[in-house]
């Protein structure tokens, strides 16, 4: 089983990523949530191409990726999970349960850290938010979000199939909750009790910085909950609401992969860092 995992890792993650980018996209064609602000060929040409860019820079700095850390944590009895004796089953479920709290709290850090978020506003800088935003992110960005990955692997000791899941989780779940879609609003509160939807990470992407630095989740929502990062609702609405950040709306910078990949360099950090905001009250009402 490890052998067919290890050896179909890459055809199994590409088959999930294609096969929910193709509904996410038809999804929002059906039933969008809100009318796009921008150029949407513009805005997709460019993001893809920098999906394509970070997978590729992956693929050649990290060959085996997070599916080979996991191998040698397993051939080397590395981790917590590798030292006892459960079923395959509840060392998988507590495994993806662990990386993606591990998930939750590195995305509260590349908001909390000035440096990180140069990084991370490359994500934020978007300024519409579709399907293509949930893969959008500074090579950087993805280079340090996967050493992090390997490190929570080694101290974990998480099952071959485990670390799959969660990659295709992590893919799917991203490219759904970015999408502009529209969920009945009965049904998205039951689901939000368990996982992260559209409407609720979109709270995350308006460009008020009380709502920025909320629902940082991306799979399961009981971390925002828990820690008491949970918006329900943006307070301009869904419909009304501006997505993006107020210092970069030039599209040059925020859509053209050349101004995406030097953002991070230009420009003074912005109060959307965590520690450099202007606490105020507004955002506990």
């Amino acid at each position: 089983m490890d052998d067919f995992i290890f050896n179909n890792e890459a055809v199994i993650r590409l088959g999930f990523f294609f096969g929910v980018f193709a509904v996410m996209a038809v999804w929002e064609v059906v039933t969008p949530r809100r009318s796009l602000t921008q150029s949407k060929g513009r805005r997709w040409l460019n993001n893809i191409v920098l999906v394509v860019l970070n997978t590729v820079l992956l693929r050649v700095l990290f060959p085996t990726a997070a599916i080979g850390v996991a191998l040698t944590a397993q051939q080397q009895q590395w981790g917590v999970l590798n030292q006892l004796d459960w079923p395959v089953w509840l060392a998988s479920l507590l495994a993806v349960i662990v990386l993606d709290a591990a998930i939750y709290l590195q995305h509260v850090m590349f908001h909390a850290i000035p440096a990180f978020w140069r990084l991370h506003r490359v994500h934020h800088a978007d300024m519409d938010f579709d399907v293509t935003t949930g893969a959008r992110f500074h090579p950087v960005e993805i280079i340090l979000s996967m050493l992090i990955k390997f490190a929570v692997i080694v101290l974990l000791g998480p099952p071959l199939v485990a670390v799959v899941i969660f990659e295709v989780l992590l893919n799917a779940t991203s490219m759904f909750n970015h999408g502009n879609v529209r969920i009945p609003r009965p049904l998205d509160r039951v689901l939000r009790w368990l996982i992260v939807t559209p409407d609720m990470h979109r709270v995350h992407h308006s460009h008020l910085e009380h709502e920025t630095n909320s629902n940082f989740g991306f799979n399961l929502s009981l971390w925002d909950r828990l820690f008491g990062t949970y918006r329900d609702q943006p307070q301009d609405g869904h419909t009304d609401m501006v997505i993006g950040i107020d210092t970069w709306r030039d599209p040059a910078h925020c859509i053209r992969l050349p101004g995406l990949l030097l953002m991070p360099f230009q420009g003074r950090i912005s109060g959307y860092a965590i520690n450099r905001r202007s606490w105020d009250t507004h955002d506990e009402s």
